[in-house]
């Protein structure tokens, strides 16, 4: 193409008081895209989702774990409702079997409509990278290149529309996780004149289509 719970004990003298719960992350993952919420992006995969292959979604309070065979078009994740600059931690695994598969920071802007990826895994070294290539930079340990591409009457978040993809794709893949951290992303897109708009939702996604087979599990913070 194309969302804590703690509980402390302390020993105090020769008994175990129980201590207040922590409070939960003030960042903590608030958002889903999947089977039952597919965030009006590609209408259709409603009907992929049921008809194009085996999808099997299951998130959880921190991240989400989704098994797919036959997929003909499908994305799924965890992450926030509104994109910031956060840094954000994943942790875990992909495995592809057939068809491409990608692994990417994920989302939206509006005014102007921007659809946009950071990609830290790609089954076929370029996943949703296509269009113009606009240059390189470095960050969290690697080399990026920054893409972007004109979608034209495409489905999006705000209906058919004709907009901007903005796609980091990191050279040396690293499906087990890292940090990505997001403020350099926007910078070094803003330094080559792609500019952002209001921020809609923000996911670490697990993404595949073309027979896509294979699994993902993460879990997400920041």
């Amino acid at each position: 193409m194309v969302a804590l719970n703690y509980l402390i004990f302390a020993a105090v003298t020769s008994r175990a008081i129980a201590a207040p719960a922590a409070e939960p992350s003030a960042d903590a993952p608030d958002f889903e895209v999947g089977p039952h919420n597919l965030a009006r992006r590609q209408m259709d995969y409603n009907q992929n989702y049921k008809t194009g292959g085996s999808v099997n979604f299951s998130p959880s309070s921190n991240g989400y774990s989704v098994t797919f065979s036959g997929a003909g078009d499908f994305v799924v994740g965890k992450g926030w409702k509104k994109g910031t600059e956060r840094n954000i931690t994943f942790t875990g695994s992909t495995t592809q079997t057939s068809g491409t598969v990608l692994v990417s920071v994920y989302g939206w802007t509006k005014n102007p409509l921007i659809e946009y990826y950071v990609q830290e895994y790609t089954s076929n070294g370029k996943g949703s990278a296509q269009g113009q290539k606009l240059g390189t930079f470095e960050s969290d340990g690697g080399t990026y290149e920054i893409w972007k591409h004109q979608q034209v009457n495409q489905p999006s978040i705000t209906g058919t529309a004709t907009f901007w993809q903005y796609i980091s794709n990191r050279v040396d893949k690293r499906p087990g996780g890292g940090t990505i951290t997001v403020a350099n992303h926007f910078a070094a897109w803003k330094k080559a004149g792609l500019n952002l708009g209001a921020h809609d939702y923000q996911v670490l996604a697990t993404e595949g289509w073309g027979n896509a087979g294979g699994n993902s599990k993460y879990t997400v913070s920041t």
